[in-house]
């Protein structure tokens, strides 16, 4: 694929994701050529980039302090009942690819279209929750091209509605952000470095600023909610994790400084993008030139669906794929390259441009989460392993004991003002 990477460059999308993506109008899906250059460019510049990653370094801690503080109080409050994780991290991811995108922690926003002011949940369920379920929505002309002057008209007004909706939103918070810089308010943004980007129009301005809201909210989340199911369903691999972390960092509190001392946490984040995909379904590509694949002809006009899940339990790539073991990236029985056959980012040029933060937010999260806590799950729910949406989300969200072991945390917390 990487190798023909010239013929097969670019994504034919469905009708559903045309309309939400404005035409690819992200850096995600955008066919490779001079935007897609330009707006990558302008990513990792001012948000996803290590440089620009270290600017926000100080809210990233905020943002663990705050979860492991609100854990502390739940289980302080009511240490029976066990806790929804996925309701704690979605919070916190959603507060920092805010804080990171518009450079404030927004709790609400007057939007004109709706004659009213909505709050923080709504925002979520406009940007982030609703383009998630269009997005997965089935139009069946999509699988009946020839079909497909035939009008859908249901379909057409769920997801042209939810559309307006978000960009209602985005417009709204994007407005309210360019008063707060005007007026000196605002702290650093992706928004406030896009601004200075003359050559965007509005769209793509309003397009670039929900990418990095809703990627930042989303795939990190699947990611680290399904390792803290396994880790807590598979108590001897958390007992390693935790004594690595005890190994290297003592009674100090681990941080992203200390990830790269810590191989078996990389190695459980690295299985878990192995045997839970976030996007097991890579979006078709359209060969646009006949080219040649794996000792096939393949002719022009042919749509490519990779199948990252089923690459990723492959017995021929994997020992017991079916498994969940970290082991097989540590112990001296695996390859530096082993890491990267997942594919779970993407590969060469087209490689996805959050791998960095998605990495670090997960693996530091995870460290925390085990350094504080001893994981459980509640009872019932060791086979729980369904999945739903567009990205692999659990069925049902990670209930779980927690056992706290006696660690003082850090009172820090992020600035919601």
């Amino acid at each position: 694929m990487v190798a023909k990477y010239s013929s097969i460059s670019t994504r034919k999308l469905p009708k559903a994701l045309s309309v939400l993506t404005r035409d690819k109008t992200m850096v995600a899906i955008s066919d490779y050529g001079d935007f897609h250059k330009m707006v990558k460019r302008l990513v990792m510049s001012g948000m996803l980039g290590s440089s620009a990653q270290r600017q926000f370094r100080d809210t990233r801690d905020m943002m663990m302090d705050n979860m492991l503080s609100t854990f502390h109080t739940l289980v302080t409050d009511d240490p029976h009942s066990p806790l929804n994780f996925r309701e704690v991290f979605k919070d916190e991811l959603f507060r920092l690819s805010l804080i990171q995108s518009l450079g404030e922690d927004v709790g609400s926003v007057y939007v004109k279209e709706f004659g009213r002011e909505i709050s923080k949940d709504e925002i979520y369920q406009i940007t982030v929750v609703d383009m998630m379920m269009c997005a997965i929505d089935v139009d069946w002309r999509d699988f009946f091209p020839y079909l497909s002057w035939i009008p859908n008209k249901g379909f057409e007004t769920r997801v042209r509605t939810a559309e307006s909706r978000r960009t209602a939103v985005m417009q709204a918070l994007i407005h309210q952000q360019k008063k707060r810089i005007a007026n000196g308010e605002a702290r650093a943004s992706y928004l406030d470095f896009l601004l200075a980007e003359k050559a965007l129009t509005d769209e793509q301005l309003m397009m670039l600023v929900w990418e990095a809201v809703i990627e930042a909210a989303d795939t990190t989340l699947v990611t680290t909610e399904w390792a803290m199911y396994e880790l807590a369903k598979n108590p001897e691999k958390q007992d390693r994790l935790y004594q690595e972390i005890r190994d290297v960092c003592g009674d100090e509190t681990v941080t992203e400084d200390h990830l790269p001392r810590l191989p078996y946490l990389n190695a459980v984040f690295h299985e878990t993008l192995r045997f839970h995909s976030p996007v097991p379904l890579v979006p078709p590509r359209f060969v646009h030139e006949n080219t040649k694949l794996a000792g096939y002809d393949v002719p022009a006009g042919t749509e490519l669906v990779i199948n990252l899940y089923g690459c990723n339990m492959n017995k021929k790539d994997w020992e017991e794929p079916e498994e969940w073991r970290p082991e097989r990236f540590v112990d001296g029985r695996f390859e530096a390259a082993d890491m990267y056959k997942t594919m779970a980012f993407g590969a060469g040029r087209r490689s996805c441009a959050g791998s960095l933060q998605a990495t670090t937010i997960s693996c530091a999260a995870m460290a925390r989460f085990v350094q504080d806590f001893a994981w459980r799950l509640k009872e019932g729910d060791e086979d729980k392993v369904d999945t739903v949406q567009l990205t692999s989300y659990k069925l049902h969200p990670l209930h779980v004991h927690l056992s706290p072991r006696g660690r003082k945390t850090s009172s820090n917390k992020i600035d919601r003002s």
